[in-house]
């Protein structure tokens, strides 16, 4: 057993982003300035989306998201019940209704097929107005949905896209890097997520990208719904004078924050291929046992593994997930579960009458699942400690396996 805990996902920082917050505080910008420019356009160009708006968290992304696209009070938002409870709590902030639509048995992305179905209930149950204005989809773990029919189903039923790419960096979707606005066709925008457990981190922060004339909208919203920031008004190439074109929010990054993101992007396809290369290493350890169900990407998805999820098969085990975790943190190693469905938590269960088997995939894969560690900053042994103990738990808790014996007939003697 290892001798010390190995915590779920430690953010892995350099004296490169020190010396740079360093050089920040010592300047005459420390909010939103010359950094956060930076910064939102070398954003922008790694993910090859047309613009980019830095903000102080991706919950942030996906409230302006909803504003910038008109979404609001007699609307209905579908989503997935496999996310973080801020993605769905955006909806209802806005004043719309969340509808949530069960997920893929593989991926546990949006179904596609789950997603027509309930548009076109819900547009041949509407006797006077379809009120479905948009679909927030969630790349779930860093593996990308399934988005052509997607994109679809939006032309279709005149929707606009949400994506939750909080996960989702950097993955791609058929060659397609997600942020690239792959679907300029449908008025859509793409939020990302630089917490501390993120690919990449700014301590907290979010970015939002899409088509300029929707960004350059987004960025009003954002601060106050004035049209001139800071650095506007206050540069030396700056003017006092301001508007404000809407009731916005106080959602802007800092340049400190900035500070950070500017060398973790670069740092950002470092910190993926050793991520790739811890999830390969523990799906070639777990592949062959067979009380484990283990990650399986889509050929088309390119994944960010951002997290590495494993999902038991209870029937042949004797311990639950909840003890298996236990038994995992005793062994020193750090877990946790991605993600507690949203139709369970006592708000939305309450508020919209859910029961746990109204999303009967989305209920299982939860009942089953726990994310491992996955973190650049693992060393080889790390993640050998990690694989022997999951082997370990397994081992002791596998249900014996009951062979007939041949010639014995059923009931006798």
């Amino acid at each position: 057993m290892r001798k010390t805990f190995l915590p779920f996902s430690p953010p892995l920082i350099g004296e490169e982003e020190i010396a740079e917050v360093v050089n920040t505080l010592r300047s005459d910008w420390i909010t939103t300035g010359p950094k956060v420019k930076k910064f939102e356009q070398e954003f922008a160009s790694a993910v090859d989306a047309p613009a980019a708006l830095a903000l102080n968290s991706c919950t942030a992304a996906l409230h302006v998201a909803l504003k910038t696209l008109d979404i609001g009070p007699g609307d209905s938002v579908i989503t997935t019940p496999m996310t973080f409870c801020s993605g769905v709590h955006v909806i209802e902030h806005v004043g719309a209704r969340p509808v949530l639509v069960d997920v893929d048995p593989k991926t546990l992305n949006l179904d596609p097929a789950r997603v027509r179905e309930t548009l076109r209930k819900m547009r041949e149950a509407s006797a006077r107005q379809f009120s479905v204005r948009a679909i927030l989809l969630v790349h779930l773990y860093g593996h990308a949905c399934d988005m052509d029919p997607l994109l679809e189903l939006a032309g279709d039923y005149g929707c606009t896209l949400i994506e939750d790419a909080a996960h989702a960096l950097p993955a791609s979707y058929k060659g397609h890097k997600i942020g690239s606005l792959l679907h300029a066709s449908i008025p859509a925008l793409t939020c990302f997520s630089f917490y501390a457990t993120k690919n990449m981190t700014t301590a907290e922060g979010g970015m939002l990208t899409g088509a300029a004339h929707l960004v350059d909208r987004a960025r009003i919203w954002s601060l106050h719904g004035m049209n001139r920031d800071a650095w506007k008004r206050y540069s030396s190439t700056g003017a006092w004078h301001y508007d404000v074109d809407c009731a916005g929010f106080k959602y802007n990054m800092t340049d400190i924050q900035a500070a950070i993101g500017l060398h973790q992007l670069r740092k950002l396809p470092a910190f993926h291929r050793r991520r790739k290369e811890i999830a390969e290493r523990y799906s070639a350890a777990f592949q062959a046992i067979d009380e484990l169900e283990t990650p399986a990407p889509e050929l088309w998805a390119g994944h960010a593994w951002h997290l590495y999820v494993l999902r038991l098969r209870p029937e042949m085990l004797n311990i639950t997930r909840g003890e298996f975790v236990a038994e995992l943190h005793k062994l020193n190693i750090g877990t946790s579960v991605h993600f507690i469905p949203i139709h369970l938590h006592r708000y939305y269960r309450e508020k919209y009458g859910y029961a746990a088997d109204d999303f009967p995939v989305a209920n299982n894969a939860y009942q089953r699942m726990f994310s491992l560690p996955c973190s650049p900053r693992m060393s080889d042994t790390d993640v050998e400690d990690v694989i022997a103990a999951v082997k370990e738990i397994v081992e002791k808790h596998r249900r014996p396996t009951v062979v007939p014996v041949k010639g014995m007939a059923a009931g006798a003697s």
